[in-house]
C-alpha cells in the first residue's frame, strides 16, 4: 500500500478529489484527514508542483485555492527547515521579505489584536478610530504583496512555475479586500461589533497563514530557482514599490559581476544609435525622455500579449517594474480580473473593437484608463497600448486661460 500512496499520480488524483469535495460543499476539517494521510512527509514544493500540473490541465485557480489553508495547517511544524545563506544576508530580497513578516507579526500581536480587544470591550469613537489607524498601517502589507506579485512572480513564471504564484495572488487579494472591508464597517459603525471583530480575526489569521506559506513554500522554491542576477534585479526594483513597515537592513551585492559596468556599456551602445521615423530622426535617449515626460503613463504589449515597454514618468499612477518586460499581460493581473483583459484583447484582435475606456476613483485622483488596438497600415494587429492619466485637474478647468502663469 505504501508504494501506491507514494505514487505521484495517485497523490494528484487525491488532490483533485479533495478539491472537488470542497467545491461540492465539504468543510476544510472534513477533507483534512485524507490530505494528511496522503501528503504527510511530502515536500511542500511537490504539493506546489502537483497544484501547477492540475491547473495546467484545466482546474480553475480558485478551486485549487480552496486547499491552500489545508496544506498550510498540515505542514506547519512538519516541513523540513530549509535554510539558504541568502536568507540571512541583509538587503537580499528574501531577507527583506522575512524582515517585513516579522514586523507584520509584531504589529498584529502587539497592536492590532490588543486594540481589537479594547474595541470589543468599549466601542467608543476614540477606540474605533484607533483601530482604523492600526488597520491603515496594516494595509502597508500591500507593498509586500505587490513586490512579491510584480517582481518575484514574473521570474518564477519564466521558469514555468505559474500555479503557486496565481494561487497565492488570489489569497493576497482576499487579504487586501478583507482589511478594507473591516475598515469600511468601522467607518459606518452601527452596533455591529461582533461582526467586525469576527471579520478582523479571520483576516489576521489569513495574514499569519500567508506568512507561513511564503516562508515554507514560496521563498525556498524561489531560492532554488532564481539566479543572483535575478535576485539583484528584484532588490534594485523594490524601492519603486516600497517596503512594508520596515526598510531593508542593507544593500545586497552579488559576488560575481560588476553590474554597474555592464549597464554602462549597454546604455552607451543604445544611446549612440539613431532611429529614423517618417516624420523625423531621434536618438534612443531622446525617445525615452520624451515618453517619460508625457503627462500620462503608457504601456505597450505586442501581438502575443507580451509586455514590451512602459514609460517611466516621475509620478506613475500604477507601479511598473522592469521585471514585467517579456511577461504576458494576463500574468500581470490578479486572477479575478484576467477574464476582462482576455475579452478586451480578443475584441481588439478580431476587429470587434478598436478601443476600450475605464475610469476609477483612487484617493484624490480620478483615473482615466484607455486601451487602443495598435494596427499597421494594412490593418494587421500589432499589439495594444494602455494610456493612464489622472484627469481630475482637467475636470476642474473652467473658463479660459490665455496668459502664461506668473
Amino acid at each position: 500500500m505504501s508504494e501506491f500512496i507514494n505514487n505521484r499520480e495517485y497523490r494528484k488524483k487525491v488532490l483533485k478529489q479533495l478539491i472537488m469535495e470542497l467545491h461540492e460543499g465539504k468543510k476544510l476539517e472534513e477533507v483534512k484527514p485524507k490530505f494528511e494521510e496522503t501528503f504527510s512527509g511530502i515536500a511542500a514544493t511537490e504539493i506546489a508542483e502537483i497544484e501547477q500540473e492540475i491547473i495546467m490541465e484545466g482546474m480553475p485557480i480558485e478551486e485549487v485555492q480552496r486547499l491552500c489553508d489545508v496544506h498550510a495547517s498540515i505542514y506547519k511544524g512538519n516541513i523540513e527547515d530549509i535554510h539558504r545563506p541568502a536568507d540571512r544576508i541583509p538587503g537580499h530580497p528574501v531577507h527583506t521579505f522575512k524582515l517585513e513578516n516579522r514586523a507584520l507579526e509584531k504589529h498584529i500581536s502587539e497592536v492590532v489584536e490588543p486594540q481589537l480587544e479594547v474595541f470589543y470591550q468599549d466601542n467608543s469613537d476614540e477606540n474605533t478610530y484607533k483601530l482604523i489607524e492600526d488597520l491603515n498601517l496594516l494595509l502597508d502589507i500591500d507593498k509586500h504583496y505587490s513586490r512579491k506579485e510584480n517582481l518575484l512572480f514574473p521570474y518564477l513564471e519564466k521558469y514555468g512555475i505559474t500555479a503557486p504564484p496565481k494561487v497565492m495572488w488570489g489569497v493576497d487579494d482576499e487579504i487586501r479586500n478583507e482589511i478594507k472591508a473591516v475598515k469600511g464597517l468601522l467607518h459606518k459603525f452601527s452596533d455591529n461589533k461582533d461582526e467586525i471583530v469576527d471579520k478582523c480575526k479571520v483576516v489576521l489569521e489569513k495574514i499569519k497563514e500567508m506568512i507561513f506559506k511564503e516562508e515554507s513554500i514560496l521563498f525556498p522554491m524561489a531560492l532554488d530557482t532564481l539566479t543572483e542576477d535575478e535576485w539583484f534585479n528584484i532588490m534594485r526594483e523594490s524601492d519603486e514599490i516600497g517596503h512594508c513597515l520596515v526598510e531593508p537592513e542593507g544593500i545586497w551585492v552579488p559576488d560575481r559581476v560588476d553590474i554597474a559596468k555592464e549597464e554602462e556599456e549597454d546604455g552607451n551602445q543604445i544611446a549612440n544609435g539613431y532611429i529614423k521615423f517618417e516624420t523625423g530622426i531621434l536618438t534612443a535617449k531622446e525617445i525615452s525622455t520624451i515618453f517619460n515626460n508625457l503627462p500620462f503613463d503608457i504601456t505597450f504589449i505586442d501581438e502575443n500579449d507580451v509586455v514590451k515597454y512602459f514609460s517611466h514618468g516621475k509620478e506613475r499612477i500604477f507601479a511598473r517594474t522592469k521585471s514585467v518586460i517579456g511577461r504576458t499581460v494576463q500574468n500581470c493581473h490578479p486572477p479575478g480580473s484576467v477574464h476582462i483583459v482576455e475579452k478586451m484583447l480578443e475584441d481588439f484582435k478580431s476587429g470587434a473593437k478598436d478601443h476600450e475606456d475605464f475610469w476609477i476613483k483612487m484617493g484624490n485622483m480620478f483615473i482615466y484608463i484607455r486601451y487602443f488596438a495598435v494596427k499597421d497600415k494594412e490593418g494587421q494587429y500589432m499589439g495594444t497600448i494602455e494610456v493612464t492619466q489622472n484627469i481630475k485637474p482637467i475636470q476642474e478647468l473652467d473658463g479660459e486661460k490665455r496668459l502664461l502663469t506668473e
